[in-house]
C-alpha cells in the first residue's frame, strides 16, 4: 500500500469587514469599501475605531481560495472570490495596497491589506482595479531569499544567489548535491506583507544576516532538552520568528526576491543554515506573482512538487515557549 504525505499546514491571512473600512470624506462618504467601479479616486477611507480583524484560515491546495477549519469566519470549503484591487496613499505619502475578496457562499465582502494600517488614520484612494493583478495572495506562498544571499554549492563553497544559473550543482540536506533548474527572480515593493524578514548574523548560526520572504521556512534540529516539537525536525516559517531584536521585517523601497527550483522540494543551505526551496505545483503556481509564475510555467511545463514535510512551529508555539529558546547564545 503506498503511502500518502500529509497535507500541508492551512496558511492565515488577516481581513476586515469591508464596512468597517468607509469614506469619511468624498463623493461616496458613508459607504464601505466596495468593487473598483463603485470607487471614487480622491475620496479618504478610514478604518473604524474599535475594528476587529478576522483570521481566515486557507486550503493552501485549492484554487481559486477556500476557507479552512479555525476560520474566524464563513464554514471550511467555502470559497473566496477576488474582487478587486485599491492603492490608497497614507498620510506619509506611502503606497498601501488592499485586495477586496467576497465570502461567495454569503456575498460579504471582506478587505484584505497587504501593507498595516490603522484606525482612525487618513488613507486617499488613488487607483482601483478590477482585476488584482499579481500582488493576489502571492506573500502566502512565495519562498524567496533576496539580493547577496550565499549559497552552499555541492563540495561546500558559497556562491551570491544572484550568480547561480541554472545546471549549477547545488548542496541539500536530504539528496546530496542536486543541479538547480531555475532562478526565478521578482522585484516588489517591500512594505507590509512583502517586507522581507532579517534574521542577523549569528542568530540561528548563520553565517551572514539572511534575508528571506516572510512566510520561507528555515529548517531547525532541536534535540535533546533543546526540542520543543513532537520531532527534533521542525519547519518555522521567517515571520513568526521576528522578535524585533534578532529578527526584524525590512520595510521601505523594492526588494528583489530570488526563488530556487529544483526537480524537487528540497532543503538547501543559504548564509549556512538549511532552508526551503521554492515548492511548486498547481495550487502554489496560481498564487505566485506573474513575474516568477510565468518563467515557471514557461520553463517548466508539468513540474508538480511534493513539499518536504518537517513539523512545522506555528506563531502560537514560539509565542508560548519563547523565540529566544531557537537563537544561538551570544558570544562576548
Amino acid at each position: 500500500m503506498s503511502e500518502h504525505p500529509p497535507s500541508p499546514p492551512p496558511r492565515p491571512i488577516h481581513v476586515y469587514d469591508a464596512e468597517l473600512f468607509w469614506v469619511t470624506a468624498g463623493a461616496n462618504q458613508g459607504d464601505g469599501l466596495g468593487p473598483a467601479e463603485a470607487c471614487q479616486p480622491g475620496d479618504i477611507y478610514q478604518l473604524e475605531l474599535g475594528a476587529q480583524a478576522l483570521r481566515l484560515w486557507l486550503d493552501p491546495q485549492a484554487s481559486p481560495p477556500r476557507l479552512a477549519a479555525g476560520s474566524d469566519f464563513g464554514e471550511p470549503g467555502d470559497a473566496l472570490a477576488f474582487v478587486s484591487r485599491h492603492v490608497f496613499m497614507d498620510p506619509e505619502g506611502e503606497a498601501v495596497d488592499m485586495l477586496l475578496l467576497r465570502h461567495e457562499a454569503s456575498g460579504a465582502l471582506l478587505a484584505m491589506p497587504l501593507s498595516p494600517i490603522a484606525a482612525r488614520i487618513d488613507y486617499t484612494l488613488i487607483e482601483a482595479f478590477e482585476k488584482p493583478g499579481e500582488v493576489m495572495l502571492s506573500d502566502l506562498v512565495c519562498v524567496a531569499f533576496t539580493t547577496g544571499t550565499m549559497i552552499t554549492l555541492a563540495g561546500g563553497a558559497q556562491r551570491p544567489i544572484e550568480a547561480l544559473k541554472p545546471g549549477d550543482r547545488i548542496l541539500t540536506r536530504d539528496s546530496g548535491t542536486q543541479p538547480l533548474r531555475l532562478v526565478a527572480k521578482a522585484t516588489m515593493r517591500a512594505r507590509g506583507s512583502f517586507a522581507p524578514v532579517v534574521i542577523s548574523a549569528g542568530t540561528l548560526g548563520n553565517d551572514g544576516d539572511l534575508v528571506v520572504s516572510p512566510h520561507h521556512r528555515v529548517f531547525l534540529y532541536r534535540s535533546g532538552a533543546r526540542r520543543i516539537a513532537d520531532t527534533s525536525e521542525i519547519l518555522v516559517q521567517a515571520k513568526h520568528l521576528v522578535d524585533g531584536e534578532h529578527i526584524w521585517r525590512r520595510e521601505g523601497g523594492t526588494v528583489d526576491y530570488y526563488a530556487l527550483v529544483f526537480d524537487n522540494h528540497e532543503i538547501i543551505y543559504a548564509e549556512g543554515i538549511p532552508c526551503e526551496s521554492l515548492m511548486v505545483n498547481e495550487a502554489t503556481l496560481s498564487l505566485l506573482p506573474e513575474e516568477l509564475r510565468g518563467k515557471i510555467a514557461e520553463r517548466l511545463p508539468g513540474l508538480a512538487h511534493r513539499p518536504h514535510f518537517g513539523t512545522e512551529a506555528g506563531r502560537d508555539l514560539l509565542d508560548r515557549i519563547g523565540r529566544e529558546t531557537l537563537f544561538r547564545p551570544r558570544e562576548d
